[in-house]
């Protein structure tokens, strides 16, 4: 109901948005700077509470992933040759688990495009020593997300998660020399308290983290979750108390759900203006639409051995509905500044979204300065309610049909 009504008041359009198998033109190169993003599809074990596209780790498996990867970057990288990446992040999944094959698909990303900042790598703390992060600085990695969730038993055992010191992985990032260290952790968890998320937001940083991610606990369809999560209002006491704890310990708030300590670079897997996926169920988001690869790992091997591109799905966009989503991610990080969404789009952010801009300042939502709007307390808690929403009603319904396919024809969302 409220998708539907968000859809026809912003879209401006009664069609329902969708996937569907016929694109525009399979690749889109007038972008001048792009992310990539590489899914390492693997891990030891399958944690219930998590909605990525994973499977259990297979060695002969992941030989076979390692090649098929190559021949997509070989495939797709032709069409994108000398153009600079401004983030390449690895993500899964658990990457640690490829580390042997590192270097060879690093080597092969410079082949075809110029790395020109930083080179990021999600990691479960379990596979974390001094060695492995030892080994990722050489290679070349700067930027290193942890997955700790929570640093308390409790909050571990309810998320059906082996109790690991957290403590001393985070410590093994920071002694490896990295200029990022971003640690995840979970809010929302059933029977957490505030005192107890509190003891972690400060765990973090006293281990080492450069910033904290703090994602409120979100129950997927399909996922396996024994627990579910604390209700809105609890998880609003809870964001109160992030809130809270990151003004007194002078923390700068640089996206809806992440604190960093000032002055230190900042690190963000979910906002790309445009970025291209390489993996199953990687996508792909250019100025004129959004591509989805198969996520069934088999297939993915089988469609590159025959040298066909594995993409899936495209949502083509119209010029309203690219501005609307660059809009909804730019919010999460708080700005949404005119000059960027010019020389993205050659238009004018105040001219194509004048009414809701308008309307989102008289009720308090954003306030604007002399370079661009900032999301207001307000406003920022909006969006934190309207992200879960929108996880629900669009990114859970894609995924789940996407995992159950290997090769969906149409996605009709809402």
């Amino acid at each position: 109901m409220i998708s539907n009504f968000l859809r026809v008041v912003l879209a401006r359009s009664f069609q329902p948005i969708k996937f569907t198998q016929v694109g525009a033109k399979d690749i889109d190169t007038e972008v001048e700077e792009i992310g990539l993003y590489i899914h390492i599809p693997f891990c030891k074990t399958l944690c219930s509470f998590c909605p990525y596209n994973k499977v259990v780790y297979n060695k002969a498996l992941a030989e076979k992933y390692y090649y098929a990867l190559l021949k997509e970057i070989d495939l797709i990288g032709n069409y994108y040759k000398g153009k600079k990446v401004i983030s390449l992040y690895f993500g899964g999944g658990t990457p640690a688990l490829m580390i042997e094959y590192m270097e060879g698909i690093l080597s092969k990303v410079r082949e075809f495009f110029y790395i020109k900042e930083s080179i990021a790598i999600e990691l479960h703390p379990k596979d974390i020593n001094s060695e492995l992060m030892n080994k990722l600085r050489f290679i070349g990695f700067d930027m290193v997300s942890i997955g700790i969730q929570s640093f308390g038993e409790k909050e571990l055992n309810t998320l059906g998660r082996e109790y690991i010191n957290g403590e001393e992985k985070v410590k093994f990032a920071k002694e490896a020399g990295f200029r990022v260290i971003d640690v995840d952790l979970i809010f929302g968890i059933k029977g957490q308290s505030e005192e107890r998320l509190t003891r972690d937001f400060e765990k973090a940083f006293k281990s080492g983290a450069t910033q904290v991610s703090t994602y409120p606990f979100i129950d997927f369809s399909y996922a396996n979750n024994k627990h579910k999560p604390l209700k809105t209002k609890e998880k609003k006491k809870l964001l109160n108390v992030l809130e809270n704890i990151s003004s007194e310990m002078n923390l700068e708030r640089t996206a809806v759900w992440t604190f960093g300590k000032k002055g230190v670079e900042k690190y963000s897997s979910i906002t790309r203006d445009t970025y291209i996926g390489f993996g199953p169920s990687a996508a792909t988001l250019t100025n004129s639409s959004f591509k989805i690869n198969t996520f069934s790992v088999e297939e993915y091997i089988n469609c590159l051995n025959k040298d066909q591109n594995p993409k899936m799905l495209t949502m083509n966009f119209s010029k309203r509905i690219r501005g609307l989503y660059w809009l909804f991610w730019n919010a999460y990080t708080l700005k949404l500044n005119n000059e960027i969404y010019t020389q993205l789009f050659n238009s004018d952010l105040e001219k194509d979204f004048y009414v809701e801009l308008k309307i989102s300042r008289m009720l308090g939502l954003i306030s604007k300065n002399s370079k661009e709007y900032e999301l207001t307390s307000r406003g920022t808690y909006l969006y934190h309610i309207l992200e879960q929403h929108y996880t629900h009603q669009y990114i859970d319904k894609t995924w789940n049909v996407c995992r159950k396919e290997p090769w969906v024809k149409e996605i009709q969302l809402y």
